[in-house]
């Protein structure tokens, strides 16, 4: 999984090609602390995918343009386009996020 250091290189990930899944979290959120074990487990089952990790609250601004108000919540580029989102205020399992994954292979 990424973790941009800065808005510039979160910039580059947005328009890099290829299948980005943006992963929006904090550390306070408890649903987001749910389902970080499971991360490891999600990559390795979707190796189509480049995990991204923005924390939420860092790129606050990103996440308003996004429409990105519940987390944990995934948004899904393919070449600078958005294929996908899986964005509510509920807490994800992992077969949930493999099921919305699976649908944009």
């Amino acid at each position: 999984m990424i973790s941009p250091n800065s808005l510039e290189e979160l910039a580059n990930l947005v328009e890099q090609d290829g299948k980005n899944v943006f992963l929006f979290v904090a550390d306070w959120c408890g649903d987001c602390r749910y389902i970080y074990p499971a991360l490891p487990e999600i990559e390795e089952a979707n190796p189509e995918f480049i995990f991204i990790r923005v924390d939420r609250d860092e790129y606050m601004d990103l996440a308003k343009l996004w429409d990105v108000y519940g987390i944990p919540s995934l948004v899904v580029l393919d070449k600078g386009k958005e294929i996908g989102r899986f964005v509510n205020r509920d807490r994800k399992t992992k077969d949930q996020i493999n099921e919305f994954l699976a649908g944009l292979k």
